[in-house]
């Protein structure tokens, strides 16, 4: 069969709720790469965000920032960053509506003042007063938080991809949409546990397919031999431009209406099932 390129998005696709990769993606991974098959990231993650546990599968290149950054056999062919005037914009805009929210750059993440307490609340529980949460921090930290740098005085940085801002439900959704029509893509968050109304700002019109164009040209390939397996709306045109568009089990439902076809969930050995469907394994 002709050898493919597989689009693999991250969270709720190749992890689960918990950050962990099953063995089954491992598998799946190693095993059509071993079949000659080329197989990408392709997150709204930034680099930083990419642990060793996911980057020790092996992969061909990373697809990240949710399109913003494309880097192939360790080279980077793309990076888009947020204008200066727009990073002061968001800051000062999440800081008097007091959302918690961290910036994503190829530095690191660095998070606003209060974000270590609310994602401490959301991952652990009461550490402050519920010896069980101390000791789940304690014992198991969750490596997001370990990947967060707190306590920066100046958040106004010159070398952000894109933002992500936890939900407050006394700041709609719609609002934040409004205050940066425009300026940025403002799309729902893929992490559940960042509440529904959770958002990531991103550079408009850069997305997961211009990425892949971008790639397959760099790699000079073509279209009809890709495939694209994700389960949030920040995958939709991912599935809309690639071959064969899978959407996980867990997806969104919208998702599931633009896929050509449907997996398991993430803890259901999704990504296996879809790769040994195709032919991949």
């Amino acid at each position: 069969m002709t050898k493919k390129i597989v689009f693999v998005d991250v969270d709720g696709t190749l992890v689960n709720d918990d950050g962990l990769v099953p063995e089954s993606a491992r598998t799946a991974i190693t095993k059509a790469r071993n079949n000659g098959h080329q197989v990408y990231l392709c997150t709204g993650r930034s680099k930083p965000e990419l642990y060793e546990s996911i980057l020790s599968i092996g992969f061909d290149g990373i697809i990240g920032a949710g399109g913003g950054y494309v880097e192939v056999d360790d080279q980077i062919i793309y990076h888009k960053k947020v204008a200066n005037e727009d990073v002061v914009h968001m800051v000062d805009f999440f800081n008097k509506k007091k959302l918690d929210f961290y910036l994503e750059s190829n530095g690191g993440l660095f998070a606003s003042e209060n974000l270590e307490s609310h994602l401490n609340k959301l991952i652990y529980g009461d550490v402050e007063n519920d010896p069980i949460a101390r000791e789940k921090k304690q014992n198991n930290p969750h490596p997001f938080i370990e990947s967060l740098t707190f306590g920066e005085p100046n958040l106004y940085r010159t070398d952000v991809n894109k933002a992500c801002f936890l939900e407050n439900k006394a700041v709609p959704f719609e609002e934040i949409k409004k205050e940066f029509s425009g300026k940025f893509e403002v799309m729902h968050c893929t992490v559940p546990i960042f509440g529904d109304d959770s958002g990531e700002l991103m550079v408009p019109n850069i997305h997961k397919a211009t990425a892949i164009e971008l790639l397959l040209e760099h790699i000079n390939r073509d279209q009809k031999d890709t495939i694209g397996i994700g389960d949030g709306m920040n995958d939709a045109e991912m599935l809309a431009f690639c071959e064969t568009g899978i959407a996980m089990g867990n997806a969104k439902e919208e998702l599931k209406l633009l896929a050509d076809e449907i997996t398991n969930s993430v803890d259901e050995d999704g990504l296996f099932a879809s790769f040994q469907k195709n032919g991949l394994i």
